[in-house]
Parts: structure tokens; C-alpha cells; sequence
């Protein structure tokens, strides 16, 4: 794998506003293998290619330089393999490594085409598409005033770019909603932090990664030493959120997984070639000390989350809940080109430690949990009556700092409830996980 080094490797998953293209892995072709391709293309069809040039720089109604003529050329060539291969020209190039290093222009949203409209993959923690409302799985229909229908995704991504404090109107279609909805995201400078930690409850820790860059496995080790530190250097259980988490770099998805399991293949690549076949294993070192982890995913989690995902699912490291992955799991190579332009190149499959592929299937969940909304149920004025409601009762000798502990338990599981339900069950299995655990001492 000595090419390696000389280029850089990309899992992808589609057009990300501002750049993050999504993820990846692969090798360049040896020179040689290069050479014996360049022989094997077959000269009539490179005479069709060069006849239809001269019709269309004659013919067009406009004089068009021929410069961008090969450059479109190029695009369809690419774009016409996958959904994933393209041509990523300087500045396209130059984003998307500004993507993997966590700081790029734009509204923080990662996307695709799906039958002729931009498809919204999954918006970015924090981001101004985030804070608008954007969804995962909404449809964008027009860019400000003009049709997005048979636009290619590089003329849309390119007019959703622009500078910072200016604004533009995304309409949308999203499943649910009577008529498409008008939404205005003003554009800025996204800075993303993949890795955000917290206490969930004494004992039980939460883990969100927001992307996987270039320095999320060293964030991911940080966030849990905090969370040991914490909780007296001993974890009880931990949620690591995945959810709408498009992907980033392989190595920080094999980085993340490599924190909790303590051995075993994380991910294999198989590609045509064998310099694009590999497999990725485990260095043996859990960090939790093998505390139950409940993983929360959903259909915006896709390639390198689905890597993380399938590992511990398959080595029966993590319970998975949520709903249905994206099911992203095809390779991508960046191979930068002379004129500082690149090619983003599918060149292999990748496949979870069990073998299987995920690749327009995604991960399903141990536990199916859709994304709803919970709301306190309001006192009819029938509500059973407690020991506590009667008058002259007895009161507990710790009554005031019994009653406060519960209070305080109550609304923040209330809260916790209303704010995001499926992170509440999460930690519901991982405490119901603890009791079982000590009651079989």
C-alpha cells in the first residue's frame, strides 16, 4: 500500500455544503497498471469522443472555450459511473480538504441527488442549516427562485455557496407536510467540533460525534477520559450517538471503534484491484473496560457511522437502536491531478467484520426505535392518590431531601423525555443493563 501516502483517501457519500464530500479508503493504480489501461482504450470510441468536441465547439449556439468543454466532459464521465465518483475541480478540491480538517464555508449540510431534486443526507450539529430546521431526508425543490429539477449537484452546491452573512431561500418537500416549506439559512464559516460529551445520570455517559475528521479519534479518547473523570473513573454504561452523522475520514471510523472493542477486524475493503483490497483490525484496548454501550443511529447516519456501527454490532460490542441506516458502503479514492483539480473515484466495496455488506441495505437496528415526540401527560384531576396527598400524614424522617432527590429525578427525566426520546430509552436499556448485572453478583 505504498501509494497510500501519496494521495488522500476518501469514503464517499455524496456533495456536502461547503465541501465535506463524505469518507473514505482506497489506493492509486501503479504507473504501470496506468499505462496498460491508456493502451487498452479503444481508439473508435476516442474518435467518437473527439468528433462530437469538434461538432460542439462548432455548432453550440454559444462560442464556449475549450477549456470547460473538457472539463464538462470529464464531469460526465465521472458522474455517469456512481452517485459517489466525480471531478472535483481546484476549489471543490481545496473544500473538501478543508472539510476532513473540520473548518469550511457554507450551511453545513450533506448532500445528493434523488430523482432529479438535492436530497438533504443530513444537516450538521450546530450549523446554520441545523438551527434553520433542515431536515434529514427533505427534498429541495428550489434554490432561491430557481428549479433545482435537472440541475447537476455541483450548479446547485455551487449556488448554495456563497459569503458569510448572506442568505439564501431553500424550498423544500418533506415527507409529512401538506405543501413545501420555505426555509432562509444565512451562510457562514462552519466550524465543526466532531465530539461533544456530557453525564447522562451518575454512572452513565453520552458520546455524540457529529462527523469523523481527522482528529475525532483523539476528541473521542479526550471525551472519555472527562466522562471517567467525572464519574470517579468508573463508567456504569455509554450512549455514543451517531445519529445524522454522515461520515468523514476511515481512519478516525476505525480510530472510534478501536476505543471499545479489544480485538477483531473493524472493516475490510475489497476492491477489483488487489492494492485496493485491505482489512482493518482492532489494537485490543477498551477504554470503557467493557461497559454496555448503546449505539443510536438513524437513516442520516451513513458510511463511516455504519462502519462504527457494524463493528460493534457484529462483534456484539454495542446494542444498536434507532431506525434503518443510509447504507452507504462503497470506497472512495481522491487522486489529485496536475492542474491542483482531483478525481473522487469508487474503487472498492467495504464489508463489516461478519462479512456482509451493507451497500443499499444499511444497518438495521438491534431495537427499532422511531424518532417521536413526547409530551407530559396533563392531571385530569383522577390521578391516584399517594401516601403523601393524605392529610396528617406521617412524614419520612429525611422528608425534605427525600422529596427533593425525586423532584429533581422526575423533571430531568421529563425533560430528558420531551427533548430527545430515543437518547431517554437509551439510557433507560443501559440502566435496566446495570440492575441485571448486579443482581447476577
Amino acid at each position: 500500500m505504498k501509494s497510500m501516502t501519496r494521495n488522500t483517501l476518501i469514503l464517499g457519500l455524496g456533495l456536502m455544503l461547503g465541501v465535506m464530500l463524505a469518507i473514505g479508503q482506497g489506493v492509486l493504480a501503479e504507473k504501470e497498471s496506468l499505462r496498460q489501461s491508456m493502451q487498452s482504450i479503444p481508439l473508435e470510441d476516442i474518435r467518437s469522443l473527439s468528433e462530437v468536441f469538434g461538432k460542439v465547439k462548432q455548432n453550440y449556439v454559444e462560442e464556449v472555450e475549450d477549456k470547460e468543454l473538457l472539463e464538462n466532459a470529464i464531469r460526465g464521465l465521472l458522474t455517469g459511473l456512481d452517485p459517489h465518483s466525480a471531478y472535483l475541480d481546484k476549489d471543490a478540491f481545496t473544500e473538501l480538504r478543508e472539510g476532513t480538517s473540520g473548518e469550511f464555508g457554507g450551511l453545513g449540510i450533506v448532500v445528493g441527488l434523488k430523482d432529479g431534486f438535492v436530497n438533504v443526507i443530513s444537516p450538521i450539529d450546530d450549523t446554520p442549516a441545523a438551527k434553520a430546521g433542515v431536515k434529514a431526508g427533505d427534498l429541495i425543490i428550489r434554490l432561491d427562485k430557481k428549479n433545482v429539477k435537472g440541475m447537476s449537484l455541483e450548479d446547485a452546491v455551487s449556488i448554495m455557496r456563497g459569503k458569510p452573512k448572506t442568505d439564501i431561500v431553500l424550498t423544500i418537500v418533506r415527507e409529512g407536510a401538506d405543501k413545501p416549506l420555505e426555509i432562509k439559512i444565512t451562510r457562514a464559516i462552519i466550524k465543526i467540533q466532531s465530539v461533544r460529551s456530557k453525564t447522562l445520570d451518575k454512572g452513565f455517559g453520552y458520546i455524540r460525534v457529529s462527523a469523523f475528521q481527522e482528529r475525532t479519534g483523539a476528541d473521542l479518547r479526550k471525551a472519555i477520559s472527562k466522562l471517567k473523570k467525572e464519574n470517579k473513573k468508573k463508567l456504569k454504561g455509554l450512549v455514543l450517538d451517531l445519529r445524522n452523522n454522515p461520515g468523514g475520514l476511515l481512519s478516525a471510523a476505525v480510530e472510534v471503534s478501536d476505543a471499545f472493542l479489544e480485538g477483531g477486524t473493524v472493516v475490510s475493503i475489497k476492491g477489483r484491484d488487489i492494492s485496493n483490497t485491505t482489512t482493518y483490525s482492532a489494537k485490543g484496548l477498551d477504554l470503557i473496560n467493557e461497559a454496555p454501550i448503546v449505539v443510536l443511529i438513524n437513516g442520516g447516519s451513513a458510511s463511516a457511522s455504519e462502519i462504527v456501527a457494524g463493528a460493534l454490532q457484529d462483534h456484539k460490542r454495542a446494542i444498536i437502536m434507532g431506525t434503518l441506516s443510509f447504507g452507504k458502503a462503497s470506497v472512495q479514492t481522491v487522486v489529485p491531478l496536475g492542474n491542483g483539480s482531483a478525481l473522487k473515484l469508487t474503487t472498492a466495496r467495504y464489508y463489516t467484520p461478519s462479512g456482509a455488506s451493507i451497500q443499499a441495505k444499511g444497518i438495521t437496528p438491534d431495537i427499532v426505535l422511531e424518532d417521536l415526540n413526547v409530551s407530559e401527560k396533563q392531571d385530569n384531576g383522577f390521578n391516584r392518590t399517594k401516601e403523601k396527598d393524605l392529610s396528617r400524614h406521617l412524614k419520612n424522617g429525611d422528608d425534605d431531601e427525600a422529596d427533593n432527590k425525586e423532584s429533581k429525578a422526575t423533571n430531568g427525566n421529563l425533560t430528558l423525555a420531551k427533548d430527545d426520546y430515543a437518547l431517554y430509552e437509551a439510557l433507560n436499556l443501559l440502566k435496566g443493563i446495570s440492575l441485571v448485572k448486579n443482581i447476577q453478583r
